[in-house]
Order: structure tokens, then sequence, then C-alpha cells
């Protein structure tokens, strides 16, 4: 079959639930996946990825040498016998020599999930191990990036990956024009989830199968995903934060978050924030209540 989707989207936005409600719709077993054995694919910044498919040890290049081969990496999935569904967290950029980072025959579509930046910040904020403070700060700087420490692989699993900034992530992936995009946005997959998730499983061109979807959003609830870690711990939690699975609703921002912070948010993302229904026509936040 060969090739792959991106699921892609800013940190902290439901690429991880997606994720596990794939792997419980494909697997369609009578229980809920291990969260911990999550099988459809790659992160797009791993190093390991890129080391398999290069056949050397990448450790000793730097960030412009490996960037320059990760179009590459990415075509080899072309050659893949099953198809995947790889996470990406990355902008959707270019190569020095103007070359789409993502894009290519080897590329089927990309799911791409859209948060309140308002609710992204507390939960980024936990993820980072920073303050609500210089999580903003992070969200709104241009050239933000992460995965650039030590270049030794032992410390570094992941390669630079660049974020940019909130704004500049989903206009960088809505606006893509070499690649076919099915935007959904976290609210809707809270407050209509066999809507929105069922309009992902068309876009991929799975099967359309109601009772199997019902159960697979079951064995994909926060209640679960927050379960299981309590039980058995994340592997994709950070070490310095207290869980990976944290909330599981939307409109967290309104207890954590002065209202000078608000407005820092809006400063800095209200065109987008408006384009995706997070404004009123005032420029007032929208608040959805709903909760999965």
């Amino acid at each position: 079959m060969g090739g792959f989707y991106w699921l892609a989207s800013y940190p902290k936005s439901g690429n991880t639930w997606l994720r596990t409600f794939l792997q419980n719709l494909l697997a369609d077993l009578d229980r809920p996946v291990d969260i911990n054995q999550l099988g459809l694919g790659h992160i797009a910044s791993s190093r390991g990825w890129m080391d398999e498919v290069l056949g050397f040890d990448t450790a000793n290049l730097d960030h412009e040498e490996i960037e320059h081969l990760r179009p590459a990496v990415y075509q080899w999935a072309m050659h893949d016998d099953e198809l995947a569904f790889h996470k990406i967290h990355d902008a959707c950029t270019y190569t020095q020599d103007g070359k789409p980072l993502f894009g290519g025959e080897a590329v089927r579509g990309v799911v791409y999930i859209v948060r309140n930046p308002l609710d992204i910040v507390p939960s980024a904020a936990n993820h980072w191990n920073c303050s609500i403070d210089q999580a903003i700060a992070w969200m709104g700087q241009p050239d933000f990036e992460m995965g650039t420490g030590s270049s030794n692989k032992s410390l570094t699993s992941q390669i630079r990956h660049r974020l940019l900034s909130w704004s500049q992530h989903v206009l960088s992936w809505v606006n893509a024009p070499e690649l076919t995009v099915e935007v959904v946005r976290y609210e809707d997959m809270l407050a209509a989830p066999e809507t929105s998730f069922g309009r992902v499983v068309n876009f991929l061109g799975l099967e359309d199968d109601r009772p199997r979807l019902e159960k697979a959003l079951s064995f994909s609830s926060f209640q679960e995903l927050s379960r299981q870690e309590q039980v058995h711990g994340f592997r994709e939690r950070p070490q310095y934060a207290d869980r990976f699975f944290r909330q599981g609703k939307s409109g967290e921002w309104q207890q954590v978050l002065s209202p000078q912070q608000v407005q820092r948010i809006i400063d800095d993302h209200g065109a987008v924030m408006r384009r995706f229904g997070y404004l009123d026509a005032g420029d007032k936040p929208v608040v959805p209540l709903n909760e999965h």
C-alpha cells in the first residue's frame, strides 16, 4: 500500500488522543489498547527513525545537515508495505534550498488538529516545565524550536523541530499548498466526537463502521487514558511533568490565566483565533464547555 498520513498539531492539542483512537479503531479489540504500545508510526522528529532509514548515526551532524536529509527519509516511506500514521509537531516548513520538509509523494494527506491557544498555554507550561508567562512567550516567538540541545545521541532522541509561533504553526499547515489537509478543532472533538472523528476516519479512507467507531471512542476516553497512565505510567510523559493526561476538557484557562495573560495571547494570535472561532465578534474569548 505504501505512503502515510501526517497527524499534525502544535504540542498539547490532542494528537495523542487521536492516535489512541486510531489504534483502538484499527485493532478492534474487546479491550482498550495499551497506551504504551501505540504502533501507528513514528514521530517526525525521531532521531531513531532518521538513523534507521539512512543507515548511519546522525548524532554528529548539525541541524542544517539533518534538515537537508529529512525529506528523503520521509519519502522512503513509499517503500513501506503498510499504510502508516506518523505524528508531527513541527511547523510545515522548507529546507534552506526551498524543498518542502514534509511533502512529497509518500504523503497521502494530513490531519491537522487545532486547539484554542488559551487552553494550550497551561498544558504546555506543565509539559515544558516552565511558567505560564514563559509558555505564552514561547508560543508567540516566531523562531521557537525544540530539540536543539546536545548533539549526543544518548542525550537527545529527537532532532531539532521548528514550531515557530502558534499562529505560524497553524497557518503553515492549513495553508500548505502542496498538501491535502483535513482540519479538525480539538473543541469539536470534545463536543461532537462521533462527527469529528467520523470525518477523520473518512478522510483517512478507513471503514466507516459506526459501532466500531463508538467502541474506539469509548476505549480512548480521557478517563481511560488517565487510568492507564496512573496504573502503568506513560512513556511519552516528560520526566518533570506530574502527568501527561491532565484535564481532557476546554476552558481551563479561565481558572489559571490572568486577564493580562489572556490579552497577551489575543494580541499575539487574534487573527488566527478569529479564523477558527476562538474569539467572538467583539474579540472576546468563546468558551466551549464540553469534555471527553
